[in-house]
């Protein structure tokens, strides 16, 4: 059993506001990194994987396009990139043992096209050039960043003319039924299950449905991006919208 990372009067204010959130995330996702696939699985329903896949069909990638996919953790959405038509792919993460599954996963299989290269980055400070990259996309990792405000205007600018930032996370339903019934499961059931299959202390399953109720709502992430600098942003709510793609897209 992992140990305590977050604490119950710590998720109980705001834990977006922390100043030592970054380390805490690290902490909490090198704790669950083992078991981190198979929650997501189970606890999705096997809806995750299909999540990622919309949003890689948002992207629109060209075969002349360079993706760069940050909070890559496991790299689900980065090997899906690849199998994309891009011309190439690279997963950065902030925790060193999601990319030691990344790499070990990545190993495993046959790539057709772009073979991903896994880095360690940090959203907030990214070692790219200006106007690098056609494709950045994070996916249900942007709440997890410690600013990130910050990060979507490093996501801008790394990315050229006509590019696109893609985000990936996680929403509060709007039909009040449907809102209760996922409050209900992703506060009460998932926490206890999630945190069992992984032997998890660190509180990391605690931490995800406070973390997406104090987070940006799709309208709030919407304006944010924007006033980062994008030109325009399209929202496709998915599975009655427990989650969302946005798509922000450089003026050219």
């Amino acid at each position: 059993m992992s140990k305590a990372v977050w604490k119950q009067d710590e998720l109980e204010s705001d834990p977006h506001g922390r100043g030592d959130k970054p380390q805490k995330v690290r902490a909490m996702f090198s704790a669950i990194a083992g078991a981190y696939d198979l929650n997501n699985r189970l606890h999705s329903f096997g809806l995750d994987q299909a999540w990622r896949r919309a949003a890689v069909r948002v992207a629109k990638v060209g075969a002349e396009d360079d993706v760069v996919d940050v909070a890559c953790g496991t790299g689900d959405l980065t090997e899906l990139f690849a199998a994309s038509p891009a011309r190439s792919v690279l997963g950065l993460d902030f925790t060193p043992p999601m990319l030691d599954i990344a790499r070990q996963k990545s190993a495993r299989r046959r790539h057709a096209r772009a073979v991903p290269r896994y880095e360690h980055g940090d959203a907030t400070a990214l070692s790219l050039g200006d106007a690098s990259a056609d494709v950045v996309s994070i996916a249900f990792g942007l709440r997890n960043v410690g600013d990130p405000l910050k990060a979507l205007r490093e996501f801008r600018r790394v990315l050229r003319p006509g590019g696109r930032l893609v985000v990936l996370e996680f929403d509060e339903p709007r039909n009040g039924l449907i809102r209760a019934m996922n409050r209900l499961y992703t506060h009460r059931i998932m926490p206890f299950t999630a945190s069992l299959i992984a032997r998890d202390g660190s509180g990391a399953y605690r931490y995800l449905p406070r973390s997406v109720e104090t987070f940006l709502d799709r309208d709030r992430l919407r304006a944010a991006m924007l006033e980062s600098g994008f030109a325009s942003v399209e929202q496709v709510p998915l599975t009655f919208g427990t989650c969302v793609v946005s798509c922000a897209t450089v003026a050219r």
